[in-house]
């Protein structure tokens, strides 16, 4: 199989439909996202049927790395990328009918990756009974991103991923701490029910691996767009008399950051290029898992590192909540800590090389 990650027309409408939004619209936070239901853009990957256009994981990595480019802090990455492309080959069709309608809308969706103590759990210790026609579910989730917004969370179990109404009875959220703009809320369920099409088996491992991939279009617009503003700074900001770009140990800097922007960049292309492609085989399904989990130890170790530079080199205007740079550092804080920190995925990567 050939392998091109040039973007294709689709991609670039994305994007340039995107791009266009971002210049006319100020607003970083919750408030565009009623102007990207306005746009269409949330209803690219939905079945035509739908209203949507069909496309897939390339033009929604597209959206995600574009918005990241600007920090924008809304649902998007659960909405798109947790939620409906995990959904989109194995929901039923008679749940679909009232799901991708309202995610059309603006309805916000997404999914309880992590467990206490068990960042992307394998095996989730959250439990799904069956009971004739529905099945009655209970767990504990922690850093679940939107949940209070959320229309409908993703819950895996040790039974399958469940779709669940946010306003079931018997699920409890509670907000935690985050580092910015994106809000997450431990989750509790004590005996919710579902009807039994809610519950989807053999689903757990598409949404983790379309999870990782989606964090890591993010992971590759927020670095780009921290370095375009950090460089632009040492363009313009002068000291005894010159730029600080030119100073020697500061391009040097910058220059490191341009080769770890780079790495992350092809790293989360390859990945995204792998899982999109329509091959079943088993070397090509090792591939798509070992990228992953380059991408997902690179997002984790590289970035937060990354911006702490970008920091550094903005001096105390970086700290300053009047500037854009905070938004970067905060959001690549959060995602990073959602896939369970450098150690955790450096000892995922050594374990899928040592089983090799």
């Amino acid at each position: 199989m050939s392998v091109d990650f040039t973007r294709d027309e689709g991609q670039d409408a994305v994007a340039e439909v995107v791009v266009g939004l971002l210049e006319r619209e100020p607003a970083r936070d919750i408030g565009l996202w009623p102007s990207l239901v306005e746009t269409g853009l949330l209803s690219v990957a939905l079945p035509e049927r739908f209203g949507g256009d069909g496309l897939g994981l390339p033009e929604i990595s597209v959206l995600l790395t574009e918005l990241a480019t600007d920090a924008v802090a809304v649902p998007a990455l659960p909405t798109l990328g947790f939620g409906l492309l995990a959904l989109l080959p194995v929901l039923p069709d008679r749940v679909a009918q009232r799901v991708y309608p309202e995610i059309a809308q603006g309805a916000v969706v997404t999914a309880a990756l992590n467990e206490p103590a068990a960042p992307f759990a394998v095996k989730p210790e959250t439990h799904a009974v069956s009971d004739g026609s529905t099945v009655r579910i209970t767990g504990h989730k922690v850093a679940v991103p939107y949940a209070e917004q959320a229309r409908w969370l993703l819950i895996p179990t040790d039974s399958g991923v469940a779709l669940v109404d946010s306003d079931a009875q018997g699920l409890t959220k509670t907000p935690s701490p985050v580092s910015g703009g994106m809000p997450e809320c431990t989750v509790l369920l004590d005996q919710v029910v579902i009807p039994t099409e809610q519950l989807l088996p053999g689903a757990l491992g598409r949404l983790h691996r379309l999870a990782l991939a989606s964090i890591g279009s993010v992971a590759d617009g927020l670095l780009k767009g921290a370095i375009t503003l950090t460089a632009e700074h040492l363009r313009t900001r002068r000291q005894f008399g010159r730029p600080l770009a030119e100073f020697q140990a500061v391009a040097q800097q910058i220059a490191d950051l341009y080769v770890i922007s780079r790495t992350l960049h092809a790293a989360a292309v390859s990945a995204n290029w792998a899982l999109a492609q329509d091959d079943s085989s088993q070397a090509h399904q090792d591939r798509i898992d070992d990228d992953l989990e380059i991408l997902a130890y690179s997002v984790a170790a590289d970035l937060p590192r990354a911006m702490q530079k970008c920091h550094h080199l903005h001096g105390g205007l970086g700290v300053d909540i009047t500037h854009p740079m905070h938004r970067y550092y905060s959001q690549a804080k959060d995602i990073a800590r959602w896939l369970g920190g450098a150690s955790f995925r450096l000892d995922r990567l050594g374990a899928r090389c040592s089983s090799i």
